[in-house]
């Protein structure tokens, strides 16, 4: 289990066919908060950058400049697991960090979304306003 995931944003956005940038970091600050770790997800650009619970955004001229950093600056502390598609960051992160194309990833990520549309496991005996409550906590609201 990684401690820290990297996020290729908009490698990721088109790989999963989200419609914007906002569902996909709903997406990820979830995937991160179940698995109790953390995350970054980098987008190329101009934004604000923002935290939900335990995931970081962050905007860059150059994203994978900053991914790459961020990468080098993780791996010797934490376990880092990278997703992005594009080979050139993902050889660039260097050893010591988990690769995992954006594809996968998305494959991976959809049983984690419908996990709550099953009542099982804590999520199940949980009334609606305590699952609004923790929700909004989640996010950070």
């Amino acid at each position: 289990m990684a401690d820290l995931y990297l996020f290729d944003g908009y490698n990721l956005l088109h790989a999963g066919g989200y419609a914007d940038t906002r569902e996909l970091v709903d997406a990820l600050a979830s995937f991160v908060a179940v698995r109790g770790a953390r995350g970054i997800v980098v987008f190329d650009g101009v934004g604000e950058d923002a935290r939900r619970g335990p995931l970081e955004v962050r905007f860059a001229g150059h994203a994978d400049t900053l991914i790459e950093r961020l990468a080098a600056e993780h791996r010797d502390r934490d376990r880092v697991v990278l997703v992005t598609s594009d080979t050139t960051v993902a050889a660039a992160s260097g050893p010591g960090v988990a690769k995992v194309s954006s594809q996968t990833f998305v494959r991976e990520l959809e049983p984690a979304e419908h996990r709550d549309e099953r009542p099982t496991g804590l999520s199940g005996k949980l009334d609606p306003a305590t699952r609004d409550m923790l929700e909004r906590l989640r996010r950070g609201e």
